[in-house]
């Protein structure tokens, strides 16, 4: 399990965080939701020891290895589809390994035709699922979702949310997942946490079951936040 113990951060001014407490749960799906600007990226780059806390700690990180998926792909747009994701795995496979791992992965969100594309020949649906697939390729313990899926249709949104779980069924790893759509935060977490006010408090901590009563219940609750 990860922790931050009374954690505190401030930007100049702006403390986002105070004595703050929170875990997230090994191999499961955790959402951090809450309006823009509360904290919810703060949070996880913490976690990621991209951003140092001021007084506090993490624990539970270890040598954990992590990914990420954003909102916009943040692909290499000098390499093709393949070339994307065998850049992140040249130092943690041998050659042959990963052709075999990139290749199932490209199958996997329906792009091994596209692999010799470059980026810029792709469209933005296409190019979240090739950071979708080089996220999932990485052998990551942590994977950190940013609002991957804002912006996109209703339709794109729900084939990558499919392709999401699917990848994460076959393979498990802890998810850190930041929005502000209710749909998603029910749809693809274990766990919700709401959050809001600066500094960031937990409102509630939320288990999310395939009860309908159960989501009908967080649906309610999330949208009077």
């Amino acid at each position: 399990m990860i922790k931050l113990i009374d954690v505190s951060k401030k930007f100049d001014d702006l403390t986002l965080l105070k004595d703050f407490n929170i875990s997230f749960e090994k191999n499961k799906i955790t959402c951090l939701f809450g309006p823009s600007g509360v904290g919810k990226t703060t949070i996880a780059n913490i976690v990621a020891g991209i951003i140092p806390v001021d007084k506090g700690r993490v624990e539970g990180i270890d040598n954990s290895l992590f990914s990420y998926v954003f909102q916009e792909p943040r692909l290499l747009k000098w390499y093709n589809v393949y070339e994307n994701i065998d850049f992140v795995l040249k130092d943690v496979y041998k050659p042959d390994n990963r052709v075999e791992i990139i290749n199932n992965y490209l199958k996997m969100v329906e792009l091994s035709e596209y692999k010799n594309y470059k980026i810029d020949a792709l469209s933005g649906g296409m190019a979240q699922r090739v950071s979708l697939a080089r996220a999932f390729a990485y052998p990551s313990h942590i994977l950190i979702m940013d609002e991957p899926f804002k912006g996109l249709d209703n339709k794109l949104k729900n084939e990558m949310s499919s392709l999401f779980l699917k990848m994460w069924n076959l393979s498990q790893r802890t998810v850190i997942f930041i929005t502000h759509d209710v749909e998603e935060a029910i749809d693809l977490s274990h766990i919700i946490y709401t959050l809001k006010n600066r500094p960031v408090n937990i409102v509630d901590r939320l288990i999310v079951n395939n009860n309908v009563n159960n989501k009908e219940d967080i649906k309610k609750l999330l949208l009077s936040l």
